[in-house]
């Protein structure tokens, strides 16, 4: 799965670096891209390369497909996360695996995270949306997962200037059945986001998720990745794509966390008629 990824990753970029010619006025997308419970039907693939761990690498495709669903004066943006792992060892600090048991190393599937947001259709200068989240137990293997059921809150805020968009989502997991032999779940996630608008599509951006592990020692609970990257939007025929790449150093970081990671994003958009 390694080779297969990476392989996956450099042809995607290579599309995007070598296609200057597909842009089609796609601008009026980027608001609505850089918008996480906007009214935009979208299926992003995120390759995540997780590196210098202590126990080796460890790899990550997230499937996460976005359906937003408008009942009255609200949107329900039904937002799901399908992870594929490869891992060499045990690898902390992520949040496709809250609580890592010892590995010698596995490939499947991860914990699938459902969360949907109830944000009112008219907003203001801030946009806003908040909901229930849940993690299911369907790790392929117990190294791949938590083995818990897990629910709690997320929420989201941003606003939208002329040059771009600048925001923050969080969410807050608890375990409440599963596995009486593996650990609790007890973790949150922050991620503060900022992207800056350049000429035919282009933009810069930093997306920075940042976990916490409340049932760690302090000096063990925090995983906090400085870094960014740029990204397009543009179109192939008539399919709208988003891609991103981004490059973070972990600052903080639990003992058996990864020192860097360098992710590639491929979002397939299907704006309403």
């Amino acid at each position: 799965m390694n080779s297969l990824l990476a392989q996956i990753n450099r042809y995607l970029l290579a599309v995007v670096l070598l296609l200057p010619s597909v842009y089609a006025g796609a601008d009026d997308l980027r608001s609505a891209v850089q918008n996480p419970i906007s009214s935009l039907i979208s299926l992003p693939f995120k390759f995540t390369f997780d590196e210098g761990a202590p126990n080796g690498s460890a790899d990550f495709l997230n499937i996460q497909p976005v359906v937003p669903v408008t009942v009255g004066d609200w949107n329900l943006v039904n937002r799901a996360i399908i992870p594929l792992i490869d891992l060499e060892g045990t690898v902390a600090g992520t949040p496709n695996i809250p609580n890592p048991t010892p590995s010698d190393g596995a490939t499947g599937l991860g914990d699938i995270n459902y969360s949907i947001f109830f944000s009112p259709v008219k907003t203001g200068n801030v946009i806003w949306g908040a909901g229930p989240s849940l993690s299911l137990p369907t790790a392929s293997d117990d190294q791949l997962g938590s083995g818990k059921w897990s629910g709690g809150l997320t929420a989201v805020a941003l606003t939208q200037p002329k040059f771009g968009s600048v925001g923050i989502l969080g969410r807050q997991l608890w375990s409440f059945a599963g596995d009486d032999d593996r650990s609790d779940v007890n973790q949150f996630l922050l991620e503060p986001f900022v992207n800056y608008n350049l000429d035919k599509g282009w933009f810069l951006l930093t997306d920075m998720v940042m976990t916490a592990n409340w049932d760690a020692p302090s000096s063990q609970r925090w995983t906090i990745p400085v870094g960014g990257g740029f990204g397009r939007v543009f179109k192939i025929g008539k399919q709208a794509i988003n891609s991103r790449l981004e490059y973070y150093y972990n600052v903080e970081r639990p003992d058996g966390a990864p020192k860097q990671l360098i992710s590639f994003t491929w979002q397939f958009l299907f704006p309403k008629k």
